[in-house]
């Protein structure tokens, strides 16, 4: 089975041209990153040309697993694309104690970056007592915007579900203490989710499920509950996705927020091919195309609701 056909226009997507990049863009562009001359153009140029998007606004990429070993090398490259391209906040996703930590200590280092501290349900057999306290601390430091990524995931089970379900009931209870938001992770587990969170709903504040990927049924229960959702490429792969497509449409746009959880997910009907196969952040203007085509909006109003979905939901600075 061939890609889905893309619903947005590749050729009326604006680029970024690297020539046409004013020194006094590239100079803010590269703040805080230590890129010489050759160094920013071989960045800028990593990308083929018909991948080097531009939004017409400020978006945030409220899922990125930036600390993942494939952008050791090249961390700085691409945070100097997702700026070209206009992607100007990310939220790093914590996944582990050690991740969490990581992903703080970046989102300190270089501006536009915030981290999410918690134990994904694949870990949640590691959680103990020294894992809370240090995922306690790190929900003290100010580049922590959310508790997560935790929940329930049945799919393949790496933890039991029964560890699942204390992992997350302990992240559920931070929350609760700390008052900051949440950040989903579910996959085949949607009911069980639904009713945990019941419980917790008038404790906890605002909840994103990101990477949403279930049916109509669970989409309604987690509006039902005034949860926020998570669009990603997903809803580009035809192999699983296309049901994504339609549903879209259905989330109010005061929910709805938009990221790229790279360097997973590719979308699968990008209009050139993609160097080594790895996400990156720049490419969430592809993600907003394809949403706001099949939603039948504009990208810049996409891009200006879901930007000020986020940045109300994370307590972010205007981007």
């Amino acid at each position: 089975m061939s890609a889905l056909p893309p619903h947005a226009d590749p050729s009326a997507l604006p680029c970024y041209d690297p020539e046409q990049l004013s020194e006094t863009s590239l100079a803010d562009l590269c703040a805080d990153l230590s890129l010489d001359d050759s160094d920013r153009q071989t960045a800028l140029t990593r990308l083929a040309p018909a991948l080097r998007f531009a939004s017409p606004t400020p978006l945030i990429d409220i899922g990125v697993n930036l600390t993942h070993e494939s952008y050791a090398q090249d961390i700085e490259g691409t945070l100097l694309r997702a700026r070209a391209a206009g992607v100007s906040q990310q939220i790093l996703t914590g996944t582990s104690l050690d991740g969490s930590r990581e992903a703080q200590a970046l989102a300190a280092r270089y501006r536009g970056l915030s981290a999410t501290a918690g134990v994904h349900p694949h870990d949640a057999s590691q959680w103990n007592d020294s894992v809370e306290r240090g995922i306690r601390e790190l929900l003290a430091q100010p580049e922590v915007v959310a508790v997560g990524e935790c929940g329930l995931d049945f799919n393949r089970n790496f933890s039991t579900p029964a560890e699942q379900a204390r992992a997350f009931e302990a992240q559920l209870t931070l929350a609760a203490e700390t008052g900051l938001p949440l950040f989903l992770h579910e996959r085949d587990a949607g009911r069980q989710m639904l009713e945990m969170l019941k419980h917790w709903r008038d404790d906890i504040s605002h909840a994103v499920v990101h990477c949403f990927t279930g049916e109509r049924e669970t989409l309604y229960g987690y509006l039902d509950l005034d949860l926020h959702i998570g669009l990603t490429g997903w809803l580009c792969d035809e192999r699983r996705g296309e049901h994504l497509r339609s549903l879209c449409r259905e989330i109010p746009l005061e929910r709805l927020m938009l990221e790229t959880d790279c360097p997973y997910l590719v979308p699968r009907n990008l209009p050139a091919k993609l160097k080594g196969r790895r996400h990156e952040p720049s490419l969430l203007v592809w993600i907003l195309a394809e949403v706001a085509a099949l939603r039948g909006m504009e990208m810049e109003a996409l891009a200006q609701a879901t930007t000020a979905t986020a940045t109300r939901f994370f307590r972010l600075p205007a981007a």
